[in-house]
């Protein structure tokens, strides 16, 4: 038991770790929460840890603002593997069309995660987006969103999207959101990682 706390202790720790020294700009010590074939999934990037490092930073460069926040924590493991689930906030802070805005989405982090050589750390990380919403950072200020356009994207990620197409980024259409298929694939990749086979199907 007091095994089983621990590991669920340096789980959350690890967590948590992610995201303040991500958000922090702590580069040294973020790349040190990922194995080194783990794998980043978001809206505007897909791959290497080491490459979403490299771009996050080049995005912090040009002034791209996305922060996080976190809630509670599920955690199933299965000797030195474990899926865990978190609940969080995306906050992206940007120009759409031409007026500033924050976007806030809802969702869950799902994170593959192992323990080798006796340290837990990210195989996967694929966050699941479950809502969003963009408000000006001036509340009387006019915003004017291209309905047909914000349409197009995913209900769960839409204005995430529609903001950071605004930037430039390309957005993958088919994440996992609240329901339907592709949460269910998730649900089944992970209980397979827990039973020994692959964190990509």
């Amino acid at each position: 038991m007091q095994d089983e706390i621990t590991d669920r202790l340096s789980i959350r720790d690890l967590v948590e770790n992610w995201v303040v020294w991500r958000d922090a700009g702590d580069w040294e010590r973020f790349r040190t929460v990922w194995h080194d074939d783990g794998v980043m999934m978001a809206t505007w990037f897909q791959g290497p840890a080491d490459e979403f490092i490299r771009v996050t930073k080049e995005g912090w460069d040009k002034g791209v603002s996305i922060l996080h926040f976190l809630g509670g924590t599920s955690i199933d493991l299965a000797g030195d593997r474990a899926i865990a689930q978190t609940k969080m906030t995306i906050s992206q802070r940007g120009d759409v069309q031409g007026v500033l805005c924050d976007v806030t989405c809802t969702g869950r982090f799902y994170d593959f995660i192992e323990r080798r050589n006796g340290r837990w750390g990210y195989v996967l990380r694929q966050p699941i987006y479950e809502k969003d919403r963009v408000d000006p950072v001036d509340p009387v200020a006019r915003l004017e969103i291209d309905a047909a356009k914000l349409s197009g994207f995913p209900k769960g990620y839409r204005h995430l999207a529609y903001i950071q197409t605004q930037i430039g980024y390309k957005i993958k259409l088919d994440m996992p959101q609240l329901t339907g298929p592709e949460v269910e694939a998730l649900y089944a990749r992970g209980k397979g990682w827990l039973a020994g086979k692959s964190a990509y199907g």
